[in-house]
């Protein structure tokens, strides 16, 4: 066999496919855009949704591509199976409508077998079918394979529910006897069973029906090819390893892993291995899902990524590595996949500042689950126990990252086991949490087939003009039909040239009016998005009617269309003057621009200050002031890539692009309206900045007049201030506020001092009144303090005089109850504990709370119950 890395077989994948006509689409972000339905990017044919359902046509209808994909369903099987990963790599090859079962077939062995590609040996090679298709066993047989390596599978049909379907057609490699984990005569033994010799490394999709609703079958109008050959598996064959991870994918996290542990060895011990193929799984996918601008927290996505973290932490430690090391891995990540993914080591910096932080954080949480489960233990002693309930062991895993499996090898050193059934429990209810959080949303429609079938060209021409006087109309749809007339209603109008903007890239569509040759007005235009084959689809409110091949004059909204290019150009902007405040590695994660506003999302890993908020702002105000020519170049992506044009994340750019250059500031590739030069934007004025998702911040602006009247309102607010503080001049203000909090303060200090003192009082007859309950001296008391603070207070006085083993004391505040218990140290040592007592006493306030063995507090709704806490506490000792 051929040597190849992984890097090589990546290329030559792409590179037959392209020799075949096809268009190398790059490999997208792992965060999906649009789509509802998916927490991340999970396999190739997720990209091609738009061409797939019609709601855009490709340039090119044949497509390849090696797309980087996540898929956490089972990450518990990470490590402990030979080809489980949460990363990993889908070459594919997809036809929209294009060719169909015999080419792909036939390409596809072409590619495995030629000499010219991949070179296997067709006698190792086996293909599974769906049993009624005839087709593709005849092309597979044309194509060369021999009829007995051909197997029918009654699996092999691929069916989500409504939506495309269709049968399918697996191919196996046969890797030799030498992987025989099964008996000769096992049933499991075959091509397409639960075995290891023969292992599945390409499925072909035939996308040919519709699944409708009533789960009856029609065929699609257009038959696809969606096909999915994972590297990491094709990479083993190549190398002849036992599993994805000896691979040159794998190993060299693996060494450097080695390299940090207490002496491990790879391959020394079975324990061991698992915990080095997960840290090699999961610090290749948090890697890449951070630099995809995805962030640690709790929820989301944000929740995957910290679980893994944690899942290798775990690993490590029980590696012998104490220290952070995970974000040590980060270049070695880079360098396996800097051949066809560059942009890991470009981020390597902010990569490694992530998930060092995130170790940090979870090595202090690690300390508090394993004090949480010798707690659990102490509890089980006590009452005589030997299960930790499920719920406890869930508790573990999802708050703390504890697997169950650690779990339970603690647990069984001390004598002690899980409910396992508790736990799966959780976890299943947790998985449907999850999923019910995405919604319902369909994984991929339907082709519109109307709209595929309009091919009639349209020119858009509002870059240089907001009237059309002659625009013929060559398409109207109503109610889903090709019509010749529209009467009043709504309506969807193609024109052959129209000065309305498509809504894309974030900014809005435009608005405006059609009147007929007599200058009646005929429709209001009320949106403008683009048809599957590009042309700008109007949808209108027909005022009177709209003839197919008349002639109307068509006028954007001149008002609503430049306050749309102030706030366009100013969110270029505000991109640049963000990467220079804050960081290349803040990437556009959305925007939205209006024409009263602009919102505009990022990625930034924690807050932004104010300081640095104020920066950015009077960056873009300094280019506004600097009245800068804004221009605009159309050119191929080449040339605007050596101009220093950014592309932003979420747009797909063509053969020709225009590039956006506002003087020497901002150079970005954009197909939106623009001022002609920085000074029309007037003014530029932050409204807000906020957290709206994991590793996303969002910044609100305003601009232009919208500006102005900001600033006029907060000027009116400051002068309403000053009048209450009394100044004569706003600039005033400031001082005088600062004064009278340094009243307020030493009012508040006097305060205090009186409280104290009146507590003191208090206490001296409350402390005076010692009881003895079952050989324990206890002192308990309601008083009329301002708070939980001064129960601490009184707290402290009581230990520094050793007045009594056990304090109880409480108080209301407002609506509020609250209590406190304190424990001498000595009693402590006994086995008492402040937090047992509060457990009992707070229901009787309707509260609840916990703390130290030697100090507890609790609050309440109920403070008419503070006197039976009082004598629930005396209770309490009775029975200790």
């Amino acid at each position: 066999m051929k040597k190849l890395d992984s890097s090589q077989i990546r290329a030559m994948y792409l590179e037959f496919f392209k020799q075949h006509g096809h268009t190398i689409e790059p490999s997208a972000s792992l965060v999906p855009k649009d789509d509802p339905s998916l927490l991340w990017i999970n396999s190739g044919v997720a990209t091609m949704k738009k061409y797939f359902d019609g709601s855009v046509v490709p340039k090119n209808h044949r497509l390849t591509s090696s797309q980087k994909s996540i898929r956490t369903n089972d990450i518990e099987n990470v490590g402990k199976t030979a080809r489980h990963h949460t990363l990993f790599e889908m070459l594919g090859n997809f036809s929209v409508g294009d060719y169909f079962k015999k080419e792909a077939i036939t390409w596809a062995f072409e590619l495995l077998t030629s000499p010219e590609w991949f070179g296997w040996d067709k006698e190792k090679l086996y293909m599974t079918v769906y049993p009624e298709d005839t087709d593709a066993k005849k092309f597979w047989q044309e194509a060369g394979v021999a009829a007995d390596h051909l197997i029918d599978m009654d699996d092999n049909f691929w069916d989500i529910g409504q939506g495309p379907s269709g049968p399918d057609t697996e191919i196996f490699y046969d890797r030799g006897e030498k992987y025989d984990n099964l008996a000769p005569d096992d049933p499991e033994n075959y091509p397409g069973g639960e075995n290891e010799r023969y292992l599945e490394v390409w499925n072909i999709v035939f996308s040919q029906f519709n699944h409708k609703p009533d789960d009856t079958y029609e065929p699609l109008p257009r038959k696809n090819i969606d096909t999915g050959m994972g590297l990491e598996r094709v990479v083993s064959i190549f190398e002849d390893a036992p599993t994805n991870f000896e691979t040159d994918l794998f190993m060299p996290i693996i060494e450097k892993t080695q390299a940090l542990s207490d002496g491990k060895k790879y391959g020394e011990n079975a324990q061991d291995d698992i915990d080095f193929k997960i840290i090699a799984d999961h610090a290749r996918a948090i890697t890449f899902a951070i630099g995809d601008g995805a962030l640690p927290s709790n929820v989301g996505r944000g929740y995957v990524i910290r679980r893994l973290i944690r899942r290798a932490i775990v690993s490590g430690h029980r590696l012998g590595i104490k220290d952070d090391f995970l974000y040590q891995l980060v270049p070695v990540v880079g360098e396996i996949m800097k051949s066809y993914y560059p942009e890991i080591l470009k981020q390597k910096d902010y990569l490694e500042k992530v998930i060092h932080s995130e170790e940090k954080r979870f090595n202090e949480t690690l300390s508090d689950g394993l004090q949480l489960l010798g707690e659990l233990m102490d509890n089980l002693k006590k009452t005589n126990q030997k299960t930790v309930e499920g719920k406890d062991a869930f508790k573990l895993y999802d708050t703390y990252g504890f697997p169950l499996e650690m779990t339970k090898e603690y647990l069984e050193d001390a004598g002690f086991s899980v409910d396992e059934t508790g736990f799966k429990a959780e976890m299943q209810k947790q998985k449907e949490r999850a999923r019910n959080a995405r919604g319902n949303d369909k994984s991929m429609g339907v082709q519109r087939d109307l709209l595929i079938d309009i091919k009639t060209p349209s020119e858009y021409v509002g870059y240089s003009q907001l009237e059309v006087d002659d625009a013929k109309l060559l398409d109207i749809i109503v109610d889903e039909k090709l019509v010749d007339q529209a009467g009043a209603g709504e309506a969807e109008v193609i024109f052959d040239k129209t000065p309305f903007y498509a809504e894309m890239g974030g900014q809005v569509a435009d608005q405006g009016t059609i009147v007929d040759e007599d200058g009646n007005l005929c429709a209001k235009v009320t949106d403008v998005q683009h048809a599957p084959n590009g042309q700008n689809l109007h949808t209108v409110e027909v005022i009177t009617s709209l003839s197919k091949d008349h002639q109307y004059k068509l006028s954007v909204d001149r008002k609503f269309h430049a306050l749309v290019e102030h706030n366009h150009t100013a969110t270029h902007l505000l991109d640049q003057s963000l990467r220079n405040v804050l960081g290349d590695h803040t990437q556009q994660a959305g925007s939205l621009v209006e024409p009263n506003y602009l919102r505009f999302d990022f990625t930034h890993f924690g807050s932004v200050t104010k300081e640095d908020l104020q920066k950015v702002e009077d960056l873009v105000n300094e280019e506004i002031f600097k009245a800068e020519p804004v221009t605009t170049v159309e050119t191929d992506q080449e040339t605007g890539k050596k101009m220093g044009a950014i592309a932003l994340f979420d747009s797909k750019y063509g053969d020709k692009v225009r590039v956006v250059s506002a003087g020497d500031y901002s150079v970005e590739f954009c197909g939106g309206n623009h001022v002609s030069n920085t000074s029309q934007i007037g003014l530029f004025k932050i409204v807000s900045e906020s957290g709206v998702g994991a590793g996303v911040r969002r910044i609100e602006a305003v601009t232009s007049k919208a500006a102005f009247d900001y600033l006029n309102n907060e000027e009116a607010l400051l002068k309403q201030v000053a009048d209450q503080v009394k100044t004569i001049q706003v600039k005033e203000v400031p001082n005088k506020v600062a004064q009278l909090q340094e009243q307020i303060k030493d009012l508040q200090q006097k305060q205090d001092k009186l409280e104290s003192k009146i507590a003191s009082q208090q206490a001296n007859s409350v402390f005076d009144d010692v009881k003895e309950v079952n050989g324990n001296k206890i002192i308990t008391g309601v008083l009329n303090v301002s708070g939980m603070d001064q129960l601490r207070q009184l707290a402290d006085t009581w230990r520094s005089k050793n007045l009594s083993d056990v304090l109880v004391l409480g108080t209301q505040s407002g609506e509020k109850a609250n209590l406190i218990v304190a424990v001498s140290e000595e009693k402590v040592k006994d086995g008492m504990k402040a937090g047992d007592i509060i457990k009992s006493i707070s229901k009787e306030i309707n509260g609840g709370g916990g703390g130290r063995p030697n100090m507890a507090q609790a609050g309440g709704s109920k403070p008419e119950g503070l006197p039976k806490a009082m004598e629930a506490a005396v209770a309490w000792l009775e029975n200790f």
